[in-house]
């Protein structure tokens, strides 16, 4: 009999859907990613650490403002698809590397920026992850976060945990702003800065993207049919199943 952990289940989850992540108009585009170039503007001869890079989207932006960028994820096909999207580019400052966010292979004090977008709420143990963040960086060094986030509140939150498991069966948690401040101070980050979006989801796309099967996808409409009036309210639920999620840019320093 043969056991999968979740790290198997993570890497089958994407590696297949690899190419539809570099062509998603959710992950390729926002003002989380227009922030982020911004914020690099100031860190022209730093070497980033993109930490569950997916298909590079946020690597590619950190490209552009910093001296080098290291692109790590658990999924080979998901690093294969950066690199054919640098050498069809032109970008030549990115570098590929596989392997698990709680177990870095890098380093103490490699690193001065670390970035991560949409993809902690994947990991198994985001507080063992962090830890390692602040290893890798150098004294001083910064960390940005960006991700979905939970509302909170027991009653949204179950909600928004349920239709994403459904649809992703390597999905984890989307934290709180209040764990996510938490989990940073625990590591030795300390946060500087903590700003809140929304994020719209056309339900179509985001079920495709992760070829959900028709079974869950069916799961998750029904369930999205019986959600309460003040649950439709806060994620602005549309009637094609269509809804809006919290997220999270979070910057911290290794103190």
């Amino acid at each position: 009999m043969t056991t999968q952990s979740h790290h198997d289940k993570v890497d089958q989850q994407f590696g297949s859907q690899a190419s539809a992540y570099l062509t998603s108009a959710v992950h390729a585009s926002g003002r989380d990613l227009e922030r982020l170039s911004e914020r690099l503007v100031a860190f022209p001869q730093a070497r980033l650490l993109d930490m569950g890079c997916g298909a590079g989207h946020a690597s590619f932006i950190a490209a552009a403002h910093v001296r080098e960028v290291v692109a790590y994820d658990l999924s080979e096909q998901m690093l294969a698809v950066v690199n054919e999207a640098t050498k069809a580019r032109g970008i030549n400052n990115v570098e590929t590397q596989q392997g698990y966010a709680e177990v870095l292979p890098f380093d103490d004090c490699s690193f001065d920026v670390v970035i991560s977008r949409y993809s902690a709420h994947h990991w198994h143990d985001v507080g063992k992850a962090l830890r390692e963040v602040r290893r890798v960086l150098k004294p001083g060094g910064v960390v940005i976060f960006m991700d979905v986030m939970s509302p909170g509140h027991p009653v949204l939150d179950i909600w928004l945990q349920t239709v994403e498991a459904l649809r992703d069966t390597s999905h984890v948690r989307n934290y709180s702003s209040g764990e996510w401040l938490s989990l940073f101070n625990d590591a030795g980050l300390s946060s500087q800065n903590l700003l809140c979006d929304r994020l719209n989801l056309e339900f179509s796309s985001w079920i495709a993207r992760m070829r959900t099967p028709a079974t869950l996808a069916d799961a998750i409409r029904m369930y999205q049919q019986s959600a309460s009036d003040e649950v439709r309210r806060y994620f602005e639920l549309q009637t094609d199943g269509s809804f809006t999620s919290d997220i999270i840019m979070l910057e911290a320093k290794r103190v």
